[in-house]
């Protein structure tokens, strides 16, 4: 079990459960945070990615090189959950007690939380497999948001470009955007009237309108990210995101978990030990950032709750 060697389990326990005390920090962000300092609760992984809570307080997360899905209990304990998982990148609880994940070998699936049955959604499109299926978000409705970019995918790409994909609850799959590079992280806005998409190759964010679950309008830069020193043309992307009741967005690059609102302003960075490649709400309140970094899985809590998408319910 992977843990921080110095820490007794009650301490591990206490700070995936309860809210730390206020932490000095001078680029808090009003309204937000952070109220504590960044904290480790595992290390010594390959690379993290896909975390996801479900309503019983338990978090999921991926390891991509090594094969696998872990699962923190809601006392604090790690455990291998899915093995192998065909290389799981992003997670989501659909509300039916069960897991979507998009599987980087090239499907989108659910996987049953209590028999871990996997239960393919969708295993190509027009007859051809997905790139590597990378990360998701659930509507009401049950449909799914995906992105297939082209990391760890077959090379010539399988379906010949990246792109944006909607899967309905019935199952009908359509391709919704495929001029952006590199589309990564994927999210919606609490509401489900915007979609995020979040290019790893681009500076540029984008958004576009949702007329009815899986139809899109014209899309339009929703911010740019502060970029690295150093860094030029055509910048430095994002990978994952989350966003929180009020509508901001938390995406993480090079400097950070960036926070800009929904009106496209940066709000300030949240700093984050290791790289951070995705991140989720979860904890005591829902007011807790966990974030997969690279060989580790942080908690920073916050003043800001997170927004649940409840999925379908049946």
């Amino acid at each position: 079990m992977r843990k921080i060697l110095n820490w007794t389990a009650a301490a591990v326990i206490l700070l995936f459960l309860s809210a730390t005390t206020q932490a000095e920090n001078d680029s808090e962000i009003p309204g937000i945070g952070p109220v504590s300092k960044p904290v480790k609760l595992f290390t010594d992984l390959k690379f993290t990615e896909g975390p996801a809570f479900d309503l019983k307080g338990n978090l999921y997360f991926t390891d991509i090189p090594d094969n696998k899905i872990y699962k923190v209990d809601s006392k604090g304990e790690l455990s291998v959950f899915l093995e192998p998982s065909n290389h799981c990148n992003g997670l989501m609880l659909d509300g039916e007690n069960s897991l979507l994940a998009c599987e980087m070998d090239g499907r989108l699936v659910s996987i049953n939380l209590k028999d871990k049955k996997v239960t393919p959604l969708s295993a190509d499109y027009q007859g051809k497999r997905y790139n590597a299926p990378n990360d998701l978000v659930v509507d009401r409705t049950g449909g799914v948001y995906f992105t297939d970019p082209h990391f760890r995918a077959p090379e010539p790409l399988p379906q010949g470009t990246v792109a944006v994909y909607y899967r309905s609850a019935e199952g009908k799959v359509t391709r919704l955007i495929d001029d952006l590079k590199a589309p990564n992280g994927v999210i919606l806005s609490p509401d489900e009237k915007t979609l995020y998409v979040i290019p790893s190759a681009a500076k540029e964010m984008w958004s576009y309108p949702v007329t009815a679950p899986g139809k899109i309008g014209e899309g339009h830069v929703f911010c740019s990210l502060k970029q690295p020193e150093g860094y030029k043309e055509p910048g430095s992307g994002g990978d994952g995101l989350t966003i929180d009741t009020k509508g901001n967005l938390y995406i993480t690059s090079g400097l950070g978990l960036q926070v800009f609102s929904p009106e496209g302003k940066l709000l300030g960075i949240i700093e984050v030990p290791e790289k951070p490649a995705n991140v989720t709400f979860g904890g005591k309140d829902n007011a807790s950032l966990f974030i997969t970094a690279r060989t580790s899985l942080y908690r920073i809590d916050t003043k800001a709750k997170g927004h649940r998408f409840p999925g379908k319910s049946s």
